[in-house]
């Protein structure tokens, strides 16, 4: 583990940018950003596309590690280069934290969650992932209602992979996504953070894990779990809120900064001039920075 790096990311002040759009999402961003599927044949030249995008962020000069302390990369991005560097290596050059996503999406829903599904290359893509300066990995699962036996699941799968990825030498980004329309969005979040804790408890003292939340009901819902001695920080997704709610909420939470990937890069477009997508993507970097910094 890259000691400069995690103290970077449990210290500084900043937040994540999310830049792991994956083969499902990556459609709906091509098309918020202005580019329809009119403009690509198959997938090879769908991915060329995202990642001229993704390319026109990391190397804005709005993207500076004085407020962006890390990105999290889709799988394809670490293959791929920027201004001829692999892409971990060009962030990392430039002081920002790299991390990749590796989960594989998610599976059916059962018990009111959906688990991720299998990762049976994840070994291998770990080693990737250590050859292309990567600081750590982010893996994502989703709750829709308060059962506390799909919770457990969820939590325990979570921290099952959690601890391969520690085993290989990066920090996991465990996030257990709790969708903003539950109607018991609140009891969800209670039954998570116990979950949560309790298998934050059973880890070493040298097992280190990040966690990505949903932002909670009820301001500072997650408290313990920023003050947990094996938790380096505890960022939040923005899922689904527009990126002024997101802030919003977000600055009532103490210690929680932000993981946004729409609520960053919503008011970008293909067909603006450089000037107009830097001031685009500065103004959205300046209120995110500002929500993970500035509580209320």
């Amino acid at each position: 583990m890259n000691q400069e790096q995690l103290d970077k990311v449990k210290q500084g002040n900043g937040f994540i940018a999310a830049l792991d759009q994956s083969g499902g999402s990556t459609p709906k961003a091509l098309k918020a950003y202005g580019v329809d599927e009119s403009q690509y044949s198959n997938e090879n030249e769908m991915f060329d596309l995202v990642h001229e995008m993704r390319t026109r962020i990391v190397t804005s000069p709005s993207f500076t590690s004085d407020k962006v302390l890390g990105a999290i990369l889709f799988e394809q991005t670490i293959d791929r280069e920027v201004e001829g560097e692999y892409t971990g290596n060009y962030l990392a050059n430039k002081g920002v934290v790299p991390f990749l996503k590796v989960d594989k999406g998610l599976a059916d829903e059962k018990n009111g969650v959906q688990l991720m599904k299998p990762m049976p290359d994840l070994e291998d893509l770990l080693a990737r992932a250590n050859d292309r300066n990567i600081f750590g990995t982010k893996m994502r699962s989703n709750i829709l209602s308060a059962n506390e036996a799909g919770i457990k699941s969820i939590v325990d799968q979570q921290f099952e992979v959690g601890k391969q990825i520690i085993a290989a030498g990066l920090v996991p980004i465990i996030e257990p996504e709790v969708n903003i329309h539950a109607e018991d969005k609140k009891e969800i979040e209670e039954i998570l953070n116990r979950e949560i804790i309790q298998q934050l408890d059973t880890l070493a003292e040298d097992e280190l894990v990040m966690l990505k939340l949903t932002i909670p009901t009820v301001a500072d819902q997650y408290k313990a779990l920023v003050d947990h001695p094996n938790v380096i920080r505890v960022v939040a997704l923005s899922g689904g809120y527009s990126r002024d709610e997101a802030n919003e909420l977000l600055k009532e939470n103490h210690g929680v900064i932000a993981s946004f990937s729409r609520a960053l890069s919503s008011d970008l477009r293909a067909d603006q001039s450089d000037e107009e997508f830097d001031a685009k993507l500065a103004e959205a970097i300046d209120s995110i920075y500002d929500a993970s910094v500035n509580k209320k």
